[in-house]
């Protein structure tokens, strides 16, 4: 770790992480162990606990365009 706190994350782990310099990460502290995923994979990990309160049948986005369209047409 630098002076400035900055941490270098080697070549072969952020070509496994898929990130390039300038992207963003999401740091958790879990324990005395600091996790460092991409913007991706924290996405993919929000999708997959929403998901597993829907059902398959069940399209979110079709209710969200729905609901739109419905408080459009009340304006």
């Amino acid at each position: 770790m630098s002076e400035g706190g900055r941490i270098v994350i080697p070549q072969r782990f952020r070509e496994a992480l898929d990130v390039k310099p300038g992207d963003e990460l999401v740091l958790h502290l879990e324990g005395n162990c600091l996790r460092v995923c991409s913007i991706k994979e924290t996405i993919r990990q929000a999708q997959a606990v929403v998901r597993s309160y829907v059902a398959e049948d069940r399209s979110l986005v079709d209710e969200l365009i729905r609901d739109r369209k419905r408080e459009g047409n009340r304006e």
